[in-house]
């Protein structure tokens, strides 16, 4: 019987993106390289890597490059991570002040061998990049910082310590993705709870009232309407005020399959909805991921600290 060659899947015409090229582009890929830095744009290989380099900005990917869990939606690698790096936060604001940057949004791989998951890098990366470029407004997007006794996570319990750990640092905005809908959770975070990431967005309200807080949901499992209506009511009740849409592109045969491609009209209508929920900002589209024109933000920050 002759062997069958997957053939690779075509994406629709408004999914097409552009190679990367320009000055700008140049500019931040040579500093994340001589900082000796990660970015989120290149391991899971952003579709907006292009747009994004090329007007100076860039999503940080700190604690290493190789994560603890396995996602079936995420192109980053698995594995044992190598020893974190006390000098990171410092490189990361080295850069940032070096690009000009006015928005930069930090994210890690997830970092289940730590104690805290990481969350004293992500603290001191805040305050760094605040005390080298202070005109810099800064997001984090954080993973679920679940507790461990000694080194064993316990399902369902946040570290609470953790995360007070990373707020106290003052972001700008923080930011923890719940990704799919309910049903297709465990199937595309099978490390990850549902649960766990909405008590933790409902507890970062809890310790500061006043933290802007955002998530993501990535379209394209087989989820419904109805149940991306739920998913964006239930993190309303948890109070996120930012949300963003994007198409789940499969990363290998190896990923979750692909089971639908929306459309631009469609992600349209989900940007009305969710804005008809209450999100004060909502970005939807094919490619947009958690980080897209989160600079955009900058200006609803400021607006509301003046009220």
């Amino acid at each position: 019987m002759p062997i069958q060659i997957q053939k690779e899947r075509r994406h629709p015409e408004w999914l097409k993106i552009k190679l990367p090229s320009g000055e700008n582009y140049i500019k931040v890929r040579n500093l994340v390289k001589t900082n000796r830095l990660h970015t989120i744009c290149e391991e899971a290989k952003c579709p907006n890597l292009s747009e994004c380099w090329s007007h100076g900005t860039a999503t940080f990917l700190i604690l290493g490059d190789t994560c603890t869990r396995w996602c079936g939606y995420c192109n980053v690698k698995t594995g044992k991570p190598s020893q974190s790096n006390p000098e990171e936060p410092e490189m990361v604001a080295d850069a940032v002040r070096k690009m000009g940057l006015k928005y930069v949004v930090v994210t890690s791989v997830t970092r289940d061998d730590l104690a805290d998951g990481g969350a004293s890098i992500f603290a001191e990366t805040v305050r760094q990049i605040k005390k080298q470029a202070p005109d810099c407004s800064v997001e984090l997007l954080i993973p679920d910082f679940k507790l461990m006794t000694g080194k064993v996570l316990r399902e369902g319990e946040l570290n609470i310590d953790a995360l007070r750990t990373v707020i106290d640092a003052k972001p700008d905005v923080l930011a923890h993705n719940i990704e799919a809908v309910r049903r297709v959770f465990t199937r595309v975070r099978p490390g990850g709870n549902y649960d766990v990431s909405l008590r933790l967005l409902a507890k970062i309200k809890e310790i500061n009232s006043k933290m802007p807080t955002k998530s993501s949901i990535i379209l394209g499992f087989d989820e419904t309407l109805d149940e991306l209506k739920q998913t964006m009511v239930e993190l309303r009740q948890n109070n996120v005020d930012f949300l963003t849409l994007g198409q789940y592109l499969q990363p290998s045969v190896k990923h979750v399959k692909i089971e639908k491609y929306y459309t631009p009209e469609e992600f349209k209508v989900l940007e009305k909805i969710g804005y008809e929920f209450g999100f004060k900002h909502v970005e939807a589209g094919p490619l947009v991921r958690s980080s897209y024109r989160a600079d955009k933000l900058n200006a609803i920050i400021n607006q509301a600290a003046q009220c």
